[in-house]
């Protein structure tokens, strides 16, 4: 196997020969999702950096990576060596590569990437940035196949239905709501590369893609036929029975590009900007009449999550939280009697998951987190290069799970042995934040952004911050990170509305000793319409203990003391009928009144 050195020199060599003095390589796929297949992890066969977020540039005489702040000492240890360097907020300028490429143009400059795996959205704001140094585009070059031996294929196991006893509403009637909204912005045509989108209009769910149930597919939403683009050996018999009914037309995945045009032509097509690649974009652009531009349909539709819904969601709740209550009791009742690591840690909790009825897979890699290596927010153990865990420290465990009636994500940080003043101090301020949070009543019509502020105020009143957004959306059996709303510091145009599903999960962060958050997941509701409008607020369904044993009480007021006791006995009444006697037990003392 090559190095990334040497497999550096073979892509500049290339470079060289097509003329192209600029290269860019998002961490994308042609669905423009978070997780990729092995197929499409181009960034971490080149460099090695492993994390889910990143650009890269290269030059004949630069090459450089792009993350955000989550990775940042993940990915200065696994670039070490690979030729490829780093770049962070003190490195130049700016953290963000389009004003280095600003930086380092010239007039006439040309500029590569493989338009199947960015965005047009993307593009045209680097478009914008770069307008003045008037550079030459090519949007269709891909270097990847010559060079990566040995890659991977596409993914080719089987979709299965979802069930409406677990999503509350039959296809048909999603798309003829689609189909409705598609009326009243006169689009004859809704095309969607969004794949959870997909999954969600057409209730199914695939294996495509790790820890998200989801079947790479394209469709194209006309007003009396959906057409499925996708590997057809990959439907069963009694699926493809049902889509026929339904007036679902199965095409090859590989032809979408050439199909769209001539089925399109002269018609207004919806489409969203952000999840639509440069290529597919082009291709509809070309015959098509007047692109209409908006977010799709049932990315809107998927967040407000039904009754039925929300019923199977808190249900996954209760499975989820008598899996973590046997790992974490597990844990204490084994600690220093048995050899743990990270990353048995990790394999025990999938273990206790494993045992829930309806269980998938998880929902993302657990980090499992020991001490320093929890000062890394997205730190994952590997086996054989992970910490042991020793009689002290903090540890902690962001998990999640998927199952037919829901996606969970949940963060617990704990105390092995006795913890520090300081490290109690951390913790109670995070508390503090988290509960402000999920307390908090606020008008219809208010953004993530102006909610951010209530988990940050009491760590901004010690001087202390973190680097990473506070909530994002949640699928239902689906992606864990979903949108279109989010609570960060970010002007997110989305406003709240009941039936959204958003984690809360702020954090702190000290390099070198230890790092806390806490997280739950909260779905929206209306609480009251008053003579001034309607007011909305949190209901938190996650069901897990929060260690006590970090918590400073002086720190806390009355009524975050009350919301924690609430909460705890919420649990406990929700999860004992579940438990073992001694599990019981061990519960009952985690989660009595402070």
């Amino acid at each position: 196997m090559k190095s990334p050195v040497e497999k550096l020199t073979l892509l500049r060599n290339y470079l060289h020969q097509k003329n192209i003095d600029i290269y860019i390589i998002p961490s994308s796929d042609p669905h423009l999702g978070e997780n990729l297949a092995d197929r499409w992890r181009i960034i971490e066969w080149l460099t090695g950096f492993s994390g889910s977020a990143a650009t890269v540039v290269v030059t004949n005489s630069f090459a450089g990576l792009w993350t955000d702040s989550r990775y940042y000492l993940q990915a200065a240890r696994e670039l070490s060596g690979s030729g490829f360097e780093l770049i962070q907020p003190e490195t130049y300028k700016s953290a963000d590569f389009a004003d280095f490429i600003y930086e380092i143009s010239t007039p006439g400059s040309i500029i590569a990437f493989d338009g199947k795996i960015v965005s047009i959205s993307k593009f045209r704001n680097l478009e914008k940035r770069l307008r003045d140094k008037r550079p030459s585009f090519q949007t269709d070059i891909d270097p990847v196949p010559v060079l990566w031996e040995n890659r991977p294929e596409l993914p080719s196991a089987s979709a299965f239905s979802h069930s409406e006893v677990y999503c509350g509403k039959d296809r048909q009637a999603k798309i003829a709501e689609v189909r409705k909204q598609m009326e009243k912005q006169n689009a004859a045509f809704h095309f969607l590369a969004a794949v959870d989108d997909i999954m969600w209009l057409l209730n199914i769910r695939g294996n495509d893609v790790k820890y998200n149930p989801l079947l790479l597919s394209y469709v194209l939403v006309g007003i009396e036929q959906v057409l499925l683009f996708t590997d057809e050996n990959k439907i069963p018999a009694n699926l493809a029975k049902e889509f026929d009914s339904d007036g679902i037309v199965i095409l090859p995945y590989e032809e979408v590009v050439e199909i769209l045009p001539y089925v399109t032509e002269g018609e207004k097509v919806l489409i969203d900007p952000g999840t639509i690649s440069v290529a597919l974009f082009n291709a509809i652009s070309g015959k098509a009449g007047r692109i209409i531009e908006d977010l799709n349909i049932p990315a809107r539709l998927k967040a407000l999550k039904n009754k039925t819904e929300i019923a199977n969601i808190e249900n996954a709740m209760i499975k989820d939280g008598v899996a973590l209550t046997g790992f974490f009791f597990w844990f204490e009742s084994n600690s220093g009697k048995v050899a743990m690591t990270e990353s048995s840690l990790s394999e025990k909790l999938l273990e206790f998951r494993s045992q829930q009825r309806d269980f998938l897979s998880p929902s993302f890699e657990t980090i499992a987190a020991f001490n320093e290596n929890s000062a890394l927010p997205h730190y994952s153990p590997v086996d054989g290069h992970d910490l042991e865990i020793t009689d002290r420290g903090i540890l902690l465990v962001d998990s999640g799970g998927q199952y037919l009636d829901g996606t969970t994500d949940i963060t617990r940080t704990i105390a092995v042995g006795v913890p520090t003043s300081w490290q109690r101090k951390d913790f109670t301020l995070v508390l503090k934040g988290h509960i402000n949070l999920a307390m908090a009543k606020f008008p219809s019509g208010t953004r993530g952004y102006q909610l951010d502020s209530l988990a940050r105020s009491a760590l901004w009143k010690s001087g202390l911050n973190y680097g990473h957004g506070t909530g994002h959306g949640v699928g239902f059996c689906l992606n864990v990170h979903e949108g279109p709303q989010s609570i960060s510091p970010a002007d997110n145009k989305t406003a709240f509305e009941p039936g959204m599903l958003t984690s809360n999960e702020p954090g702190i962060y000290r390099e070198g000793e230890y790092g806390i958050r806490t997280e739950n997941l909260m779905v929206c509701y209306e609480d009251e319409v008053t003579e001034f409008g309607r007011f909305l607020k949190f209901d938190t369904i996650s069901l897990c203990y929060i260690d006590k044993s970090l918590i400073d009480k002086e720190l806390l007021d009355q009524k975050e003391k009350e919301w924690l006791d609430a909460y705890h006995s919420d649990l406990f009444d929700n999860l004992s009928p579940f438990l073992s006697h001694e599990e019981r037990i061990w519960l009952r003392d985690k989660t009595s009144p402070l």
